[in-house]
């Protein structure tokens, strides 16, 4: 699965890391109001490797990834994952 957010942030899902008990886990948390579930859950969504693409697609001049702009992405991204949207 592929897709890209508003951002032009483009990304690439395995279709295994949708059928993740301990991902389902996370997002439960998450939706529990645990946002420290949130870094875990995008690893195993994305793995490191596009993630850390991610934050360097968001980071300032200063050098910050804004937390703001990193959950506007984060949910562009769960969002096309429920939908079960390809781009």
């Amino acid at each position: 699965m592929t897709g890209k957010t508003t951002s032009g942030f483009e990304y690439e899902i395995d279709e295994e890391s949708l059928d993740d008990y301990e991902l389902l886990e996370d997002l439960c948390e998450m939706d529990d109001g645990n946002a420290a579930k949130t870094s875990s859950a995008l690893n195993r969504l994305l793995g490191k490797e596009q993630k850390d693409r991610l934050k360097e697609h968001l980071r300032t001049e200063s050098g910050r990834v804004p937390a703001s702009k990193m959950m506007i992405e984060i949910g562009e991204i769960f969002n096309s994952v429920k939908e079960g949207k390809n781009s």
